[in-house]
């Protein structure tokens, strides 16, 4: 009994120890917190501090760039009545707020939200960082960043202007590049850009090209959608003052395009289409519902519909005072509607070829025409081989009245006419107001008719022949008929392959030199004639405002002066040579 009990008292000893043991670990846990708390190195917080100071030792430290203070990239330099703003850099980039991406510059998007699986986490840390001596942030210190106001100043000068300085702005690029595309990316560039390119001033006149496809592809039908979207908008948001439209090889949605403009541009006078095709009546319908002020209808190497535009010419004809179609086996038929009178008001008619065409004979009733366009001021031919007819009751043409208010004239071919001194008598018996007169490739026409015609004031006369296979080769003279009655007014002249004799072309420059002023003759085309240095001698000297002259193939020329000469300053120098 005695050994148990001191069995126990033994167990009981042996966890009293234990236990004050205990309490005197956690103790010297406690004291060694409060001691990390107040500020008191410990063994533990030196091997830390240690381990730290290990660390920023073997890390690179990183150098800071030094911004430098923005030098300006361009100078203003003020005029009589603008600015001018003129670059210094001499690359696009150097000084610019636009500078290109480099690769790896792309920063990295922080992820927010939950924590995502493959995410390191990272420890946070109750004390605070030790600051080092010697690090980077010292640095800071003297370096000056550039300021807010001036990185806006720099990138942001285009939101300052003037609206109305924009939009002047804006004018002269649309009047040399045209509206589309220019405004429709100005405008994506700011409030204040767009504001100024939806001005409806710059919207006036507006053409439109194709709509750009791979080769060998076809338009889906979600690309057919956007493209009537987009003339869609156009026509709400920017078509409200739209007078001149011109649209361009558009092979689709020709008539859909069309039927915009007519219903929401109620201003709408010039409409042209250039190498579309699949033009329809029902276009030329809309066209004759809503646009009241169309004016000038061109329809050049276009396919169409002529009965459409036969029935548009028959119930709003007498609005139409342009008329501009290319010939065909069915196009011939838009020339017998206007001389029947559909279009009495008509001031121009012009009808071309098509290059790729051999079929150049276009039957035209001169007399018919005149009695139904009286107020046609420019009636041009060109490449086409006009047909004269008689009218069916036999009548003469003294009993009309000709083209009385007829401006120009132009009939030029590059192939044979069949022009004659009788027809063009027929033509232009009436035509007093005539200025110009282009007959380039008639090889049939002479002097003496050109000298009885009833235009005193002639300015331009285009005369030469560029075809060598019709070209005449026999000697001719009458030019100074020519030059004696138009030599006061005549400002340009083309006789270039005629076959004047050298007396003749001598005696002509010599009448065009004494009846004109010094002022008057500005371009000369004499290739191909038999000049001599003394005749071209005085009209040099004479004509100070020439500044186009054409002596290449002359063959009583020397060999040095042969040549083109378009300005004054080389004519200058031509007649230094000369004398």
């Amino acid at each position: 009994m005695r050994a148990q009990l001191n069995d126990f008292n033994a167990f009981l000893t042996v966890k009293v120890k234990m236990a004050e043991v205990m309490e005197a670990s956690v103790s010297d846990r406690k004291e060694e917190g409060a001691a990390a708390n107040q500020g008191e190195d410990g063994p533990k917080l030196k091997r830390a501090s240690l381990k730290r100071k290990s660390e920023v030792k073997t890390k690179k430290q990183k150098r800071v760039r030094l911004s430098r203070s923005h030098q300006p990239d361009y100078t203003v330099h003020q005029g009589e009545d603008m600015l001018l703003v003129i670059s210094n850099a001499s690359s696009q980039y150097i000084g610019s707020g636009w500078t290109p991406r480099k690769k790896g510059s792309r920063k990295r998007k922080v992820a927010t939200g939950k924590f995502r699986p493959n995410q390191m986490r990272t420890k946070k840390t109750t004390g605070s960082k030790p600051k080092l001596e010697n690090g980077p942030a010292k640095e800071d210190n003297w370096v000056k960043k550039p300021s807010v106001s001036q990185t806006d100043v720099r990138d942001r000068w285009g939101q300052t202007l003037p609206e109305e300085v924009l939009v002047n702005i804006f004018q002269m690029v649309v009047v040399q590049d045209g509206a589309v595309p220019f405004l429709c990316r100005v405008g994506r560039v700011c409030r204040l850009w767009n504001a100024a390119a939806s001005s409806p001033v710059l919207w006036r006149r507006v053409t439109v090209g194709h709509c750009w496809v791979d080769p060998g592809k076809i338009r889906l039908p979600n690309t057919e959608r956007k493209i009537q979207d987009t003339v869609t908008w156009l026509a709400q948001n920017r078509f409200s003052q739209l007078r001149d439209f011109s649209l361009c090889h558009w092979k689709k949605n020709a008539d859909f395009m069309i039927e915009a403009v007519s219903r929401f541009c109620p201003q709408l006078r010039s409409l042209r289409l250039s190498y579309c095709k699949s033009v329809t009546a029902k276009a030329f319908r809309c066209l004759g519902l809503h646009s009241r002020c169309l004016q000038s209808i061109d329809l050049q190497q276009s396919e169409f519909q002529v009965e459409g535009l036969l029935e548009f010419l028959e119930n709003h004809g007498k609005q139409i005072r342009q008329i501009l179609f290319t010939h065909g086996l069915k196009n011939d038929r838009v020339l017998a509607a206007v001389s029947r009178g559909c279009c009495p008001d008509l001031e121009l008619l012009e009808v071309n070829k098509r290059l790729d065409s051999k079929d150049g004979e276009l039957p035209v009733c001169m007399q018919q025409l005149q009695m139904a366009c009286p107020k046609l001021k420019t009636f041009r031919m060109l490449n086409v081989r006009p047909l004269h007819k008689m009218m069916r009751n036999g009548a003469a043409s003294s009993t009309g009245s000709g083209f009385p208010l007829l401006e120009e004239l132009c009939i030029a071919t590059t192939a044979y006419s069949y022009m004659t001194d009788r027809d063009l008598r027929e033509v232009l018996f009436g035509s007093t107001k005539l200025r110009v007169l282009d007959l380039r490739g008639c090889s049939r026409i002479t002097p003496s008719a050109l000298a009885a015609l009833p235009c005193p004031e002639l300015e331009c006369l285009f005369w030469g022949q560029y075809s060598s296979q019709f070209r005449s080769s026999s000697m001719m003279s009458g030019l100074t008929l020519l030059t004696q009655k138009w030599g006061p007014t005549l400002q340009q002249l083309d006789i270039a392959n005629q076959p004047f004799t050298e007396e003749d072309l001598e005696l002509a420059m010599s009448y065009l030199t004494q009846t004109s002023e010094a002022e008057t003759l500005r371009f000369l085309n004499l290739s191909g004639t038999r000049i001599t240095p003394p005749a071209l001698r005085s009209v040099v000297r004479q004509m100070t405002a020439l500044n186009y002259l054409n002596l290449s193939s002359c063959r009583y020329l020397p060999r040095g002066l042969k040549k083109i000469y378009r300005s004054q300053e080389e004519i200058c120098e031509l007649l230094d040579k000369l004398e």
